[in-house]
């Protein structure tokens, strides 16, 4: 086993050593331009996008978002712009990341400026474009590109456009096209870096999210069965229907196959169902279900709606048409008699389930999935289908069921809790979209402890609802959970003082949005530099924690050797959910801080800062063949050039005399131990290297 166990991890390292320690180069532009009469003309700037990745519109709001992509088109006596820059539909999310909307493009996307001109000979339009792509994973550093597009006017007898010409060719830097009336300029920009530092990952890169979100919403939906199945529209059917399986049939096989076939089109039910709601609003609607603030505020106030059914205000039934005219077709017999019993249970339990199934779509909806409703149901069909089959094959197992009774009502009004919990959460999604303040951290939190609370006061039986039978004992299960729910809320409770709740990260409001601004132990952690001072140099007001970290390398250098400490050199961005991932769940455990603030000097360099360098300072790479405008183009042409890479998060250590690390690169690395034991291996070679 330990055999196989090595193969595999060299097999992953080889792997991740292909996938990062390369330069990524996803976007792709082809510039073109359609002569629309003798006096105007369309430039059209075209982008491909490789995989997953996606490229930002022209349009977006404020400045702590992605970069926008931008053109700027240099003045000309021969032409002036008609309007502004137009683009194809984007796609609008709310991006947790950056905590807004953002619009974007995946795949490929065009960009229209129209011109008027008044010349009668070809001439050219010279500009820049500016961009930033992001995937799931990681965003790469903003790039800037140079373009030229010549235009041949019309003449006043041509009565059609001249047609867009195709030149595939790879130019870098940008050069014409000749040959047409149309140029047509593809970029394809590539590196060969000029110092290859020797590397190895420590651990694999992220691995895809997709299959674990699949088997997410199956349990999700496999669990909401079981619930389904305790509540008192359905526990008491099971009894009946396996007793009228076994009775109308002439032998325990026939029966057992009739509770399979009852079991089965309950799956078919709940299923087409799913994929009925997918078709009907189709992948990319489902998808705004989870972003648009207006659908987040409807989700909120449905399952408010769902709560206040399940404590026993009223009940959510359907006309009783439907159920009549199943209950008549059920006693055809056959197959379609048996599916029709199906129906009709799906019917009839609907006072109970429709809440249940309500939330399960929504949140299989959430993914953005085509297939994830219908995967969601078939997960609750088959947890509520398969007690049926079970008792059918087993009627003997009939006689160990719990009886039904009040407890019935009560899982019934602890699921109620739960959806009045849920409905906060889309609540909270919606005011982060506007940044309203509805709902900041402490007050989210202070809602779920009191929903925790109040459900093991319920369970304990301290007061009841209008729908509760009267019973004076407390059973071990109801104990058992209210004991739960207590534990949960007190777990809750130092999160309103800013205390982390990892348990529940990713439901509640990030720590930055908050009454108290900044988390009180990254303000501890900053604090706690003071006795040593700050460096010069070093900016601990904008680096994870306090810590002092430095934002130039030549400055962290001169540091480093004055304390003869190793350098951590952190290629990261502001956009790079990785990396904040790494800060807030890696970094902040006590034993990996420790290490970054007394054995090594950091420094962070944001390959995605927009400062702009001074212009005697603004160039075009000699390696990359891009412009260097910005501190980040700067540090991105840094990481290119010396370690092949453009990816972050990206972690070295260096010693004092060259680039070439002392080890290999870390890049995400989500276990602490295995992130530690990296540190501690390149604090070991950096000291061994000076005896």
């Amino acid at each position: 086993m330990k055999l196989i166990h090595r193969l595999f991890t060299v097999f992953a390292l080889t792997f991740a050593i292909a996938s990062q320690a390369q330069i990524q180069n996803p976007a792709t532009w082809n510039f073109s331009v359609n002569v629309l009469s003798p006096t105007e003309a369309e430039l059209i700037m075209s982008a491909k996008l490789e995989g997953d990745w996606h490229i930002y519109s022209t349009t977006l709001p404020g400045d702590n978002g992605p970069l926008p992509t931008e053109f700027i088109f240099k003045p000309s006596k021969f032409y002036e712009l008609d309007g502004k820059v137009s683009e194809d539909k984007p796609k609008i999310e709310y991006d947790p990341n950056f905590k807004m909307e953002v619009a974007y493009f995946s795949k490929k996307v065009t960009f229209k400026q129209r011109i008027k001109y008044s010349a009668k000979v070809r001439f050219e339009v010279a500009g820049e474009v500016s961009w930033m792509v992001c995937n799931d994973e990681t965003c790469l550093a903003p790039e800037y590109l140079d373009f030229t597009i010549a235009v041949k006017p019309m003449k006043a007898t041509e009565e059609t456009a001249v047609a867009s010409g195709e030149d595939t060719t790879s130019i870098t830097p940008v050069e014409e096209a000749s040959g047409t009336t149309d140029t047509t300029v593809e970029t394809a920009t590539t590196v060969e870096p000029t110092e290859t530092a020797p590397a190895t990952p420590e651990s694999e890169p992220a691995k895809e999210e997709g299959g674990s979100k699949w088997w997410l919403i199956f349990l999700g939906g496999f669990g909401g069965g079981l619930a389904a199945f305790l509540m008192p529209c359905i526990y008491p059917m099971v009894p009946l229907t396996v007793s009228f399986f076994t009775k109308q049939s002439k032998t325990k096989m026939e029966g057992v196959r009739k509770a399979l076939i009852y079991g089965v089109s309950i799956i078919t039910i709940y299923v087409l169902l799913g994929m009925s709601i997918s078709i009907i609003f189709g992948s990319d609607a489902l998808n705004a279900l989870s972003t648009n603030p207006w659908f987040n505020l409807a989700f909120f106030a449905l399952f408010i709606v769902f709560a206040i059914s399940f404590f026993g205000a009223f009940e959510i039934t359907l006309p009783s048409k439907w159920v009549n005219s199943a209950d008549e077709a059920s006693n055809k017999g056959g197959l379609m008699g048996i599916f029709f019993m199906a129906f009709t249970l799906a019917l009839v339990s609907f006072s109970c389930t429709g809440p249940i199934i309500g939330t399960l779509l929504v949140e299989a909806a959430q993914n953005g999935s085509f297939y994830g409703p219908a995967l969601g149901m078939f997960g609750f069909a088959l947890a509520l289908s398969i007690p049926f089959a079970l008792f059918a094959a087993f009627p003997g197992w009939l006689n160990s069921m719990p009886k039904s009774g009040g407890w019935l009502n009560t899982v019934k009004v602890t699921l109620g809790f739960l959806e009045l919990a849920l409905a906060f959460k889309f609540l909270s999604n919606a005011d982060l979209v506007w940044q309203a303040g509805w709902l900041k951290r402490e007050m989210f939190l202070a809602i779920w402890v009191g929903i925790a609370f109040a459900t093991g006061l319920y369970l304990l039986g301290v007061f009841k609802m209008s729908s509760d039978s009267n019973t004076d004992r407390l059973t071990t299960s109801r104990l058992l959970f209210a004991l739960v729910f207590f534990i949960f809320g007190f777990y809750l409770l130092p999160g309103m003082w800013g205390a982390p709740v990892k348990l529940v990260a990713g439901l509640t409001p990030p720590m930055f949005y908050s009454e108290m601004g900044a988390a009180p132990q990254q303000a501890a952690v900053a604090s706690s530099n003071g006795h040593e001072g700050i460096p010069e140099g070093a900016h601990p007001e904008s680096c994870p924690h306090g810590l002092n970290c430095f934002h130039d390398y030549d400055q962290g250098l001169a540091y480093a050797k004055q304390v003869n400490k190793p350098i951590l050199l952190d290629f990261t961005g502001w956009a790079c959910a990785n990396c904040r991932k790494m800060e807030e769940n890696v970094w902040s455990d006590p034993g990996v801080m420790q290490r970054l603030r007394e054995d090594f000097v950091l420094i962070s360099l944001y390959v995605d800062d927009r400062e702009l360098l001074p212009e005697s300072e603004q160039r075009i790479s000699d390696v990359t063949g891009k412009k260097i405008k910005t501190i980040g183009n700067k540090w991105s042409e840094f990481q290119a050039i010396h370690y092949k890479s453009n990816a972050q998060p990206y972690y070295l250590i260096l010693g004092h005399q060259n680039l070439v690390p002392l080890h290999e690169f870390a890049a995400y690395t989500p276990s602490i131990p295995d992130y530690t034991n990296w540190l501690d291996r390149g604090k070991q070679l950096f000291y061994d290297a000076q005896k």
